[in-house]
């Protein structure tokens, strides 16, 4: 396999990533589907590239654990003035209490944001588990002013992705 049909492959991946889903599925059947999906086309290109097998499973295992590992947003909304404060506080104390290793491991996976749990708005959606909001790990500030209302509660410790970012939950940083 060439390189350009590598870039190739990637880039329809890509885009068909990004741009379809299974609505008749549950958020978690869809992280099964699209993870084992994405896990194998990352591993078999890993292993077109010349890679050896053993490190191309890994590869492929791993970009599947990241694709899986999704946070299902219900809704998006602007955060109430108490929110965003219990986020800033969580955001500082999480920050305060946050062990070297912890720190090292974020700064090895390129991990450039936290979502800290913040109170739920009153008209958050019946399905809502969690409402969190995202800090900037390096300047420590809220990066903007929006909620994401989330339906399964998010691993502590874990890197998610909300949106377009990778994040790591840090709870409420206590």
């Amino acid at each position: 396999m060439t390189i350009n049909t590598i870039k190739i492959s990637s880039a329809g991946l890509a885009v068909i990533l990004t741009t379809t889903g299974c609505s008749n599925m549950t958020p978690e059947q869809n992280a099964g589907v699209w993870g084992v999906v994405g896990g194998t086309v990352v591993g078999g290109l890993a292993s077109a590239a010349g890679m050896k097998p053993g490190a191309a499973i890994a590869t492929g295992a791993a970009a599947g654990a990241i694709i899986a590992v999704t946070a299902y947003v219900i809704s998006k909304h602007q955060a109430t003035e108490r929110q965003r404060q219990i986020a800033e506080e969580r955001a500082e104390e999480a920050f305060a209490r946050m062990p070297a290793r912890q720190k090292d491991s974020m700064a090895r996976k390129k991990v450039r944001y936290v979502a800290v749990a913040t109170e739920k708005s009153p008209n958050a959606s019946p399905k809502t588990k969690q409402s969190v909001m995202i800090v900037d790990a390096q300047s420590k500030k809220v990066v903007d002013n929006e909620v994401y209302d989330v339906e399964n509660s998010l691993p502590a410790d874990e890197t998610v992705k909300i949106e377009d970012k990778t994040v790591e939950y840090v709870g409420t940083g206590r």
